[in-house]
């Protein structure tokens, strides 16, 4: 089996086409569910963000893999083949490991060291769990990565590295208005995103926040996290005419803030400037707003110009190393566990003859009772786990190593084992018989 990624993100794409790609509501579980039902592909994880849509799959055959991904994309993102595909990327095996590692560290984030992509990916394996897709490689691997993840924001500095995009914005919004001490922010929508830009407003001394949310209750929530306050969704336009910074990421499929309503809203405060800072994609608000008098708009392309040169620190070289260790670490896993079924056919070998020598001993020794019996079965057993423990053990360690895997082979000529027994041994058989 092969670990493949294909993906596209804001690194290889323009944000107009990651904003094409964008899925939706139950988008991505029809994504994942289809991608996993394909022929060739065992386990399939789907992590898709505002900047990011990519397909981690545990494959059979890689080209024809990579051509069912890339069909599937086109046909749930509503992007043209030729489109699509000169934005892809296609990494296989260690490059594959190595990328989902450095994403988990925020070193391919738009902000580099931005932590949010770690609840992200958590979130993209439990829904693959949720569904099934995720089986022992996948789980594995997308697990290691949140280690990594944490590892390397706990040992270095990465997290100083770049700053949110919500604190980005910010610089940029400080720029535009002046200070925003005292003034008053409108935050639309009540997702992870939003709410950590209430709390980031909170602590910059923002003297009144307003959550307005499709969803009232959930509104309230984050309003009462900050000690803001919470509006239906209908009574946004009304807020806009009193907020001195818009912030928008609600996830949704088309605008929910146009034009005529800023336009509307700025009409009724002449001479006050607005600053809108749109996280969403597909994004929130017209970008055309950014042509009204007074009204300075930042999207995620700007904020993204801003903080190119985060990648030059030194943190990020710590991270990078980290990151060249734990790949290491996965390809060692990999290679014990493609050893294991060995280890599982030389121990069905050992039982076999066991069972064989008993049954000629029962045959040679009739007077022998049952309890006699017993107790010379255990003890051939018990001499036969013995042997065997020491070069089991011994060969699961080795196999780690980079030429780990012929440890194996050596062990399959050794005890002459059929290679059919070895292929045919399962996952949760092969779980059970190398402990």
């Amino acid at each position: 089996m092969t670990i493949l990624v294909v993906g596209l993100s804001h690194r290889t794409a323009p944000l107009s086409v990651l904003e094409q790609a964008a899925l939706t509501g139950d988008g991505v579980d029809r994504l994942l569910t289809d991608v996993a039902a394909a022929e060739t592909i065992g386990e399939a994880v789907l992590l898709a963000t505002c900047n990011r849509l990519e397909i981690y799959a545990d494959v059979e055959k890689f080209h024809t893999s990579v051509a069912g991904i890339t069909q599937a994309l086109t046909q749930h993102t509503g992007l043209a083949l030729e489109a699509l595909t000169p934005h892809l990327y296609v990494h296989y095996d260690e490059r594959a490991v190595q990328h989902l590692f450095r994403v988990a560290c925020g070193l391919d984030s738009m902000v580099v060291g931005e932590a949010q992509i770690l609840g992200q990916i958590k979130g993209a394996l439990a829904l693959a769990q949720k569904l099934g897709t995720a089986g022992r490689v996948l789980n594995e691997l997308v697990q290691q990565a949140l280690r990594v993840g944490k590892r390397a924001h706990t040992e270095t500095e990465i997290d100083k590295a770049g700053q949110s995009l919500v604190t980005v914005g910010l610089e940029a919004a400080e720029e535009a208005i002046g200070p925003i001490t005292g003034k008053t922010a409108l935050i639309v929508g009540a997702g992870s995103v939003s709410a950590l830009a209430a709390a980031t407003l909170h602590r910059a001394g923002v003297g009144r926040i307003v959550i307005a949310n499709r969803t009232y209750e959930r509104g309230a929530r984050v309003a009462a996290s900050v000690g803001g306050e919470a509006i239906p969704f209908d009574r946004t336009g009304e807020a806009l005419a009193d907020a001195d910074l818009l912030v928008s990421c609600t996830g949704a499929a088309g605008l929910v803030i146009d034009t005529d309503q800023v336009a509307a809203a700025m009409r009724q405060r002449p001479g006050r400037p607005l600053f809108v800072l749109d996280l969403a994609l597909p994004h929130d608000v017209d970008q055309a707003v950014a042509d009204l008098e007074e009204v300075t708009l930042v999207n995620l392309e700007r904020i993204s110009e801003r903080v190119a040169d985060d990648r030059r620190l030194p943190s990020v070289e710590q991270v990078q190393r980290i990151v060249a260790e734990e790949v290491a670490e996965f390809a060692g896993w990999q290679r014990s566990v493609r050893v294991a079924p060995t280890v599982v056919a030389l121990r069905a070998r050992a039982a076999e003859v066991v069972a064989s020598e008993l049954d000629r001993l029962a045959g040679r020794l009739p007077e022998l009772d049952e309890r006699q019996r017993d107790e010379v079965a255990q003890t051939v057993r018990r001499v036969v786990d013995k042997l065997l423990h020491t070069p089991t053990v011994r060969v699961k360690e080795m196999a780690r190593r980079p030429d780990g895997v012929s440890y194996a082979d050596v062990l399959r000529e050794l005890f002459d084992l059929d290679p059919q027994a070895v292929e045919a041994v399962t996952a949760p058989e092969t779980e059970e018989g190398v402990s």
